[in-house]
C-alpha cells in the first residue's frame, strides 16, 4: 500500500472510531508497529492528527468547530433545566468531576458558595468557580483548547488516572437510538474515557435536542455505563426506554 493511501485509510479509520492503538492501528493496516509510528509521527507534524497516549485521534477541525460562546446560548432553558435537577443530587463535601460543556457550566454555576470539591478540564467551569472561597477548585493540566475552552491530551488523562471521585457529570454531542453516547471532537474522547474510570457514579446530562441524534463520530461510551441520565421531558421517548432498560436511572425535567 502506498504511504499517501495509507495515511488516508488511517485517518478515515480514527474519524470513524476517534481514537485507537498504534497496535490496533497496525493491525487494521497491516503494517509494523515500528512503520504505524512512523506514519503517526509525520501525520502528527502536518497537524492532521493528535497523539495521545499509546495512540493517535483525528485532529479537530478548529475552523468547523462552533465557538464555545456561541454554543452556550443554544437550548439554553433547557440546559438550565438540566443543571438545577443536576444540582439536587450534589450534597455538601461532595468530590465532583465535571466534564466539559456548556451543560456543566450552568451546573457549576449552581454549585458557587457550596461547600464541594470540583474537578474539572473545563476552562469556562474554572473561571466560574475560581474565586469561590468555599469551592475546592482542583483544574486538569494539558494543551490548552481555546475555542472551546478545554484541556486536553496526555498530562490531562494522566492528571485523571491520579483520582478517585464520587460523581462524574457528563457532557455529549448527541445519543443514539441505542443510546450510545458520542462525541463530535476526537481529541476529547480519550479525556471523557479516562473521566469514566476515575468515577464511581456517573450522570449524563444531555438537553433534548440530543435525542437521539448522530451528532458526533467517537463512541464515548454505551448505556450500561451511565447510572443517571438527566434531560427534558421533551426528549425521545424510545431513546429515554433503551437507558431504563439498562438499568439507568431517567430524570426528566
Amino acid at each position: 500500500m502506498l504511504r499517501e493511501t495509507r495515511h488516508e485509510k488511517l485517518l478515515s479509520i480514527l474519524g470513524e472510531e476517534g481514537v485507537l492503538p498504534i497496535g490496533e492501528i497496525a493491525t487494521r493496516l497491516g503494517i509494523s508497529e515500528a512503520t504505524a509510528r512512523r506514519d503517526l509521527t509525520e501525520l502528527g507534524r502536518a497537524g492532521r492528527l493528535t497523539r495521545v497516549y499509546g495512540g493517535a485521534v483525528a485532529a479537530p477541525s478548529q475552523d468547523e468547530e462552533r465557538p464555545f460562546g456561541e454554543v452556550a446560548v443554544d437550548d439554553l432553558a433547557d440546559k438550565e433545566a438540566v443543571a438545577h435537577a443536576a444540582a439536587e443530587l450534589v450534597t455538601d463535601g461532595d468530590v465532583l468531576l465535571l466534564d466539559i460543556g456548556t451543560t456543566t457550566l450552568q451546573l457549576a454555576k449552581l454549585l458557587r458558595g457550596r461547600p464541594v470539591t470540583v474537578v474539572t478540564s473545563n476552562l469556562a467551569v474554572y473561571d466560574e468557580l475560581r474565586d469561590d472561597p468555599r469551592v475546592t477548585l482542583i483544574l486538569l493540566g494539558g494543551q490548552v483548547r481555546a475555542n472551546y475552552r478545554s484541556v486536553v491530551g496526555f498530562l490531562t488523562e494522566s492528571n485523571i488516572r491520579q483520582l478517585r471521585v464520587g460523581r462524574l457529570f457528563l457532557g455529549a454531542s448527541g445519543v443514539l437510538p441505542d443510546g450510545s453516547v458520542l462525541d463530535s471532537t476526537h481529541v476529547e474522547v480519550p479525556v471523557k474515557r479516562a473521566m469514566l474510570g476515575a468515577t464511581r457514579e456517573v450522570v449524563l446530562l444531555a438537553t433534548a435536542g440530543k435525542f437521539p441524534g448522530d451528532t458526533g463520530l467517537a463512541r464515548i461510551c454505551g448505556p450500561e455505563r451511565i447510572d443517571t441520565l438527566i434531560t427534558n421531558k421533551t426528549s425521545d421517548p424510545a431513546t429515554l426506554a433503551v437507558f431504563r432498560e439498562a438499568d439507568v436511572e431517567v430524570v426528566t425535567v
